[in-house]
This record gives structure tokens, C-alpha cells and sequence, in this order.
């Protein structure tokens, strides 16, 4: 919330290129940039950042912002008297942050956390977690579409792909905070403050870059709920029919699922779900040792398998790895909650450590379970074992429950982004708060159901959230940002036109994977709905 404390500070790389900005303090204690045209001579020539005097609490206190503790600190009577003499004309304070400063500073020293830090080995659980979820089980038909050998190499190469634009994200968070002086940055701050550092004309869009990046979190959640819909309906199905020996519409499984959906994303406090979640997780690892027990059972030649696919299939394949692999809306808080953050991206780091074992497991996964079921292979290696198995039903039904506690988990992202830093403002002082609180987690819970609904394929749905909101998020806006962030480099002919070529480069993939990917999965649904019915 704006608080009426806009006050210029300068910028300067030390060549005599500058600007003015706008320093914004507000009431949770962050400090927000927004550019203005100013040609006027810097004070400092030495100086990087010129920022004032009594600026610098709220820059630390935004330590506390990044660790969730957000005090909502009246401004001081200095700060007020120092604004008004800004505004009346008179001389600021300001206290000049030199290049010995910038480079000295390092914001990963400055974390304050709020809660015990996670260790190099507790980060790099969390992360596998993240990244193991269903998409694993929709590997098997991602090389279906693509073939074992196509498949292979390009399992490897998007694990490649999702790591390198990883560290670019995490590398442009890192250069804006040491600019800023603050420890951190959410993804969507990060893309804000990106545009503000590009092209003069760019900056008054930093706002709307802010926006787009919260929307493609929820939109991607969003996505990601109504997939562990499908995937719970098309588990059960597949349970009621094998003991029931009748069909049943999978729509209608879904409706029975509303009401136990909504349910369980009104608990207030997901602390409550922690020990369903540990009991989930053990569920979900137990789960997998009896599908790689069926998978590994008289498996087939590979003779009897394709070593390339089709070119439709081929965009398919593309958008369920890209589902499968990226893990973006978890990478900075996990960085942001570690002992010692810089251990996250460096080369013998978690995130290199994480992806390369993920990456093979992935490509492990879709070989051997596309050579085991061939051209049967379904969107989930769960809808493939034995219908009539007691083992396979079992399995169907734990791994449902295991979604069913994450589904909660997925949807508190979107109430997290649209209630508690959205239209919560709004309602602080209704006597309906908690009504309207609970008719924004119902709401998010209708979204999906919808989605979830009208595109009741798993194999299509996953595809195309991953072409959809991953082919941007992961791959196109890191691209983007780093651009932007070193725009103050392009002087430097050899090293930015270098790296501006290679961006653009992941830029134009992220183009086709996006248009090329959604059209294929709206072409493929709309040609086999028909048929089903």
C-alpha cells in the first residue's frame, strides 16, 4: 500500500549514465524503484546508489519481508520531515552507497530467517519432492508420443533447458537485490524490477510485469489442481469399473469429488495437514516400488517399439516434460529458506545436484515404461496396471489420497496470491471477512473443477499447462529479465550482444513451445471428444 513517501534517489554506473528514481517506503517496510526522466548531473560520480539517510531501516527491515515477518512500522517523524523538505525543494540527505559498496554487498548474507534455516541436504529433499510429482507418471506416454529415441534426448535436453534458465533467473534476482541492497525477491518482484531496470520507454510497465507474473502462478496452480482432478476421477473410474464391470462418465466422478474438494481446502491452517502429508509421502514411495515392480515384468523388445514419433506427437511430449520437470514457483522460496542460500545455484549446488538425478529418473521412467506398454501407454503409468489386481487398485487408490492432501497444498498457493495479497485489502474492515474468505477458497476450487471438467484428458490437460504457463514462466520471462537487468551493459558490444542473442534464442523456443503446443493439445482434444462420445 502506498504510503506517500516517493522520494528521488539517484542511479549511477559510474560512466555518467543515470537516472533518478523514485523510492517508495511502505507500510510493510519494503522498498519499491520506479523510474523518472531526470538528466540532471549525479552527485557522486564514484557512486552507484545514492539513497537517503533515513532510507536505510526500511531497506533492512525488508530482510524481514523476505522471512515472512512483515512489521507494519509507522514512518518516524524524521522521515516525515525529511520528505517534506524533498518536496518543498530543500537539499535531501543522502547517503552515498559507492562501488566498493555494490560489490561488497551480498544479499545472501542478509537473509534474516524466520524460522530455522534448511540445510544443503533438507533443500535439496524439498526440491526433489517438488519435482516428483504426477508428471513423473506421464513420462511413460510423453515417449509414446515422441519415440524412445527422441524421447531420451529430449527428456535430457529440457532437463538441461529448465536448470540453465533456473540459474539465469536466480543470477538476475541476485544482480537486482545486490542493486537494491535487500536480501531477496519473489519471482514476480523479480520481473517487475527487471523492467524497471530496461529501456526508459519499458518502466512505466513494470507494474503490469508484476501482475503477469502473479497471474501465470495462479494460472499455473490453477492448472496444476485441475490435473490432480482428472488424475484422482481417472483412477477411481478405472477402481469402479474393474469391480462394479460397468462404465461410469467421468464428469460425473468429478461432481462427487466437489464437495470433498472444497473441504478440505477450507482448513485454515495447513499445519493440520502435516501429518496426512508425511503419511502421503510414505504412500506415494510405497507406490512407486510396486509400479516399477509391474514395469519390470516381462518387458517387451525393443524391437516392438518406436524410436521415433510422430511430429504431432512431438509438441505433446514437449509440453508433459516441461510440466513434469519445472519446479520455478519453488525455487526461490527454498533458495530464500537455506543456511547458506549462495550453496543453492553454485556449480556443485542443489539445484545442479537435484536436476541432473531428476533428469535421469525422468528419462528411466518413460523409457522403460513406454517399452513396457507400448502403444496402450496412457497419460498416467497408474491407468496401465492390471485393471483386475488388487495390488494395481491399491495402488490407484493411495496415490489418489496422496493428491488428494497435495491438491490442498496446490490450491493454498492461489488463495495465498489472490486472498492474502490481493482482495484481503479490500475486506479488512467488512463484518463478512471470513465469509468472503471462505467464498475465495470455494471459488478457487470451482475454477478447477471447471477446467478440470471441460478437458477431463490427462494426457492433453498436463501438455498443455506445461506449453501453456511453463513455456513462459521457466523458460521466456528468465530470458527476458536478464536482458532487461543488464540493459546498462550494452555498451559492451561482444558480451551483451552474446548474451542477448542466446536469450532471444530461448525466447523464440519458449515462443513455439507456447503457440505450437497449445494448438496442437486444443486440435488433439477437440479430434478425439467426438470419439469418446
Amino acid at each position: 500500500m502506498d504510503s506517500g513517501y516517493d522520494n528521488p534517489v539517484r542511479l549511477d554506473d559510474g560512466s555518467g549514465n543515470n537516472c533518478n528514481v523514485n523510492l517508495e517506503l511502505n507500510s510493510t517496510n519494503t522498498v519499491s524503484y520506479n523510474s523518472i526522466n531526470d538528466s540532471s548531473p549525479p552527485t557522486d560520480k564514484s557512486s552507484v546508489y545514492i539513497v537517503p539517510s533515513y532510507a536505510q531501516t526500511p531497506v533492512n527491515g525488508y530482510a524481514n519481508g523476505c522471512s515472512g515477518n512483515k512489521n507494519n512500522t509507522s514512518k518516524t517523524e524524521k522521515e516525515k520531515e525529511a520528505y517534506a523538505n524533498g518536496m518543498n525543494g530543500n537539499a535531501h540527505e543522502f547517503q552515498s552507497i559507492s562501488k566498493k559498496d555494490y560489490q561488497e554487498y551480498d544479499p545472501h548474507q542478509n537473509l534474516n530467517h524466520s524460522r530455522q534455516p534448511t540445510t544443503y541436504m533438507d533443500t535439496m529433499f524439498h526440491l526433489l519432492k517438488a519435482s516428483l510429482g504426477t508428471g513423473i507418471l506421464a513420462m511413460p506416454n510423453a515417449f509414446h508420443n515422441a519415440g524412445y529415441v527422441v524421447g531420451m534426448i529430449g527428456t535430457l535436453f529440457v532437463g538441461f533447458l529448465c536448470t540453465y534458465n533456473i540459474h539465469i533467473l536466480l543470477n538476475t534476482e541476485y544482480e537486482l537485490c545486490k542493486r537494491r541492497k535487500v536480501p531477496c525477491m519473489s519471482y514476480p518482484e523479480t520481473l517487475q524490477y527487471a523492467v524497471e531496470e530496461g529501456p526508459p520507454s519499458l518502466r512505466r510497465f513494470s507494474p503490469y510485469a508484476k501482475k503477469i507474473g502473479n497471474m501465470f502462478l495462479v494460472a499455473y496452480q490453477i492448472g496444476t489442481s485441475a490435473i490432480y482432478i482428472v488424475f484422482i476421477a481417472s483412477n477411481i473410474k478405472d477402481v469402479y469399473s474393474a469391480y462394479y464391470h460397468t462404465d461410469i462418465n467421468i464428469r460425473v466422478l468429478m461432481l462427487y469429488l466437489f464437495v470433498p474438494l472444497v473441504l478440505i481446502c477450507w482448513i485454515p491452517n495447513l499445519k493440520l495437514l502435516v501429518p496426512f502429508s508425511t503419511i502421503a509421502n510414505l504412500v506415494t514411495a510405497l507406490s512407486f516400488i510396486i509400479i516399477f515392480f509391474y514395469i519390470f515384468s516381462d518387458i517387451p523388445s525393443i524391437q516392438t517399439r518406436e524410436p521415433v514419433g510422430t511430429m504431432k506427437g512431438i509438441p505433446l511430449f514437449f509440453g508433459t516434460v516441461l510440466f513434469a520437470m519445472e519446479a520455478i514457483g519453488v525455487i526461490m522460496p527454498l533458495k530464500n529458506e537455506m543456511k547458506k542460500p549462495k550453496n543453492f545455484g553454485s556449480f556443485f549446488g542443489v539445484l545442479n545436484a537435484s536436476m541432473i538425478p531428476i533428469s535421469l529418473l525422468y528419462t528411466f521412467i518413460g523409457f522403460f515404461g513406454y517399452l513396457k506398454f507400448g502403444e496402450n501407454t496412457k497419460g498416467s503409468i497408474t491407468l496401465n496396471l492390471p485393471e483386475e489386481d488388487l495390488l494395481a487398485n491399491l495402488v490407484r487408490i493411495f496415490y489418489s489420497a496422496a493428491i488428494y492432501i497435495t491438491y490442498a497444498l496446490s490450491c493454498y498457493v492461489c488463495y495465498e496470491i489472490v486472498w492474502i495479497n490481493g482482495l484481503q485489502e479490500n475486506f479488512k474492515d467488512s463484518s463478512c471477512k471470513i465469509l468472503w474468505e471462505y467464498v475465495c477458497r470455494t471459488s478457487i476450487v470451482l475454477v478447477t473443477f471447471i477446467l478440470a471438467a471441460a478437458i477431463p484428458n490427462l494426457e492433453l490437460f498436463i501438455s498443455l499447462v506445461g506449453a501453456f504457463c511453463l513455456s513462459a514462466m521457466g523458460m521466456a520471462f528468465p530470458a527476458m529479465a536478464q536482458i532487461l537487468v543488464f540493459w546498462c551493459n550494452r555498451k559492451e558490444t561482444f558480451g551483451f550482444a552474446l548474451m542477448v542473442f542466446k536469450n532471444v534464442i530461448i525466447i523464440m523456443m519458449a515462443i513455439l513451445a507456447f503457440t505450437i503446443g497449445i494448438s496442437t493439445t486444443i486440435v488433439k482434444f477437440f479430434a478425439d471428444e467426438p470419439a469418446k462420445n
